[in-house]
C-alpha cells in the first residue's frame, strides 16, 4: 500500500495534537470565573497557578527536546499526549490551589513536547523549502485549538460542570494516539506507505540527512551554545513569546474584569481573535516558501519576521489608543495575533536551517524554555501592572515586538547550516 501525500498526513496529525493541546490549556482561563467561586481561589492564586504551568513547561521543552532526539518523534509524541491526557483528567480531582497547581504542573511539563517533537518531526519529513507552511499548518493548529476551545469548553461547561469537561477534553488525547501509531510506522527513508516519488522529494531538499551517519548523536548543548546565531533564536524567542501567551492565559480574566463577562459570554467573544492566528499562521508559511523562489533562505525568513513583528507593533498601539469596546479590543487582538504566527513559524523553524536533525530537538526545546521564562516574568507582573487598567502591559507587548526581530538581525548574520 502506497499512500500520496504521506507527509500531510503526519503533518495534519501533528495539527490535531496542537488542537487538542490548545483545548486542554485553554479549559482553566475560560472556565476560572466559576472554578475560582468553587475552590475559594483569587486572581492572584490564577496567577501563580498559571506560573506553574509556564515554569514546568519552560522545564519541558528543553528536557522533552533532548527526548525526542534520543526516542524520535513517533514515540516521543506517544509519551508527551499520553501525559498530558492523564494531566487533564487529573483536574476532575482538584480541592483548592496546591492540587490544582500539582495538576496544572504536570499538564506543563508534558504539553511542552509537543513544539520540540513537531519541529524535529519537520525537519523529517519536509524539504526545506516546505517546513515553513508545514510549521505554519502546525501553529494553525494552536489557534484553531483556541478557536474551537472558548465556545466548546463554555458549552460543556454549561451542560456538565467545570469538572466533568477536563475528564471530557482529556479523552481526546488518548484517542489520537490511535491514528498516530497507524500512519507514523517509520521515518520517511524507511517507512512502507511512501511513495518513491515523495521519498525523492524529501531527501533531496534534506542534503544533510544523506550524509549524517544514522548513529552520530546530537550536538552537546555547549557545542550548540558555542554559536552566535543561536543567541539569536534564543533571543527572539525570549522577546516574543510573551506575546501570544498574554492573550492566552489572561484575555478571558481581561473580559471578565473590564466587562463583567461570565464563562459564556466569554466563550463568545474570545475565539475570535484566533482566527486571525490560524490565518497568519498559514499565510506567513506560504509567504516564506513563495518567497524562497526568488530568494535565500535568510532573506525569505527575515522578510516574514520583520512583517509579522511590524503587524504586532501597530496593532497593540491600535488596541490602546481606540479599543474601547470588547468588539473593537478583540478585532484588534485578531490583527495582533495574525503577526504573531506570521512571524513565529520562521522563527520556530530557524533550528531546523541552523543545525542538522539529530541536534534540532535540543535547540527547539531550549529556544521554548527561554521563551517560557520571559512569560513567567510577565505573569508576575500582570496582576501588579494591571490594577487600574491592562495599559502598561499592552506598553511591554509593543515594545517586544521589534526587540524579537531586532535580535535576528543582529545575532544571525545569515541562516545557513551551522554543521560542516
Amino acid at each position: 500500500m502506497k499512500l500520496k501525500g504521506l507527509r500531510w498526513w503526519i503533518i495534519g496529525l501533528v495539527c490535531l495534537a496542537t488542537i487538542i493541546n490548545y483545548i486542554d490549556r485553554s479549559a482553566l482561563g475560560i472556565m476560572w470565573p466559576e472554578m475560582k467561586k468553587d475552590l475559594g481561589l483569587t486572581e492572584e492564586d490564577y496567577a501563580w497557578i498559571i506560573n506553574i504551568f509556564t515554569i514546568t513547561y519552560s522545564a519541558g521543552k528543553f528536557i522533552s527536546g533532548k527526548i525526542y532526539d534520543k526516542v524520535g518523534t513517533k514515540i516521543g509524541f506517544v509519551l508527551s499526549i499520553f501525559f498530558w491526557s492523564l494531566a487533564s483528567l487529573l483536574h476532575f480531582f482538584a480541592k483548592g490551589l496546591v492540587s490544582l497547581g500539582i495538576y496544572r504542573g504536570i499538564l506543563g511539563v508534558s504539553e511542552a513536547g509537543n513544539w520540540p517533537g513537531a519541529v524535529k518531526n519537520n525537519a523529517e519529513w519536509f524539504p526545506i523549502k516546505e517546513r515553513a507552511i508545514a510549521q505554519g499548518i502546525f501553529n494553525a493548529g494552536a489557534a484553531i485549538g483556541s478557536i474551537v476551545a472558548a465556545p466548546t469548553i463554555a458549552e460543556l461547561f454549561e451542560g456538565y460542570g467545570w469538572r466533568w469537561t477536563f475528564i471530557i477534553i482529556g479523552v481526546l488525547g488518548f484517542l489520537w494516539i490511535i491514528p498516530w501509531l497507524i500512519f507514523n510506522k517509520a521515518q520517511p527513508k524507511k517507512h512502507p506507505w511512501i511513495t518513491k516519488e515523495e521519498k525523492l522529494l524529501i531527501t533531496s531538499g534534506q542534503p544533510e540527512l544523506n550524509q549524517e551517519d544514522e548513529n552520530q548523536k546530537g550536538l552537546p548543548l555547549s557545542k550548540i551554545l558555542g554559536f552566535k546565531e543561536v543567541w539569536g533564536v534564543l533571543a527572539s524567542r525570549f522577546f516574543i513569546e510573551p506575546i501570544w501567551w498574554l492573550f492566552v492565559f489572561w484575555m478571558p480574566i481581561y473580559l471578565n474584569k473590564e466587562y463583567g463577562f461570565n464563562v459564556k459570554e466569554i466563550g463568545y467573544y474570545a475565539w475570535f481573535p484566533y482566527v486571525g492566528a490560524a490565518i497568519g499562521s498559514i499565510v506567513g508559511g506560504w509567504y516564506a516558501q513563495r518567497l524562497m523562489k526568488s530568494k535565500t533562505v535568510d532573506s525569505a525568513r527575515k522578510k516574514v519576521i520583520v512583517i509579522g513583528c511590524a503587524i504586532i507593533f501597530v496593532a497593540i498601539i491600535g488596541a490602546i489608543l481606540f479599543a474601547d469596546t470588547p468588539e473593537k479590543f478583540v478585532s484588534f487582538v485578531f490583527v495582533v495575533l495574525f503577526g504573531f504566527q506570521f512571524s513565529i513559524s520562521n522563527i520556530q523553524t530557524l533550528s531546523s536551517d541552523l543545525l542538522k536533525s539529530k541536534s534540532v530537538g535540543s535547540l527547539a526545546g531550549l529556544a521554548g524554555t527561554i521563551g517560557a521564562i520571559s512569560v513567567v516574568i510577565m505573569n508576575y507582573l500582570i496582576p501588579k501592572i494591571t490594577t487600574v487598567s491592562y495599559t502598561p502591559a499592552f506598553v511591554i507587548l509593543a515594545v517586544l515586538a521589534p526587540l524579537a526581530a531586532l535580535s535576528i538581525f543582529v545575532l544571525i548574520k545569515e541562516i545557513k547550516p551551522l554543521e560542516k
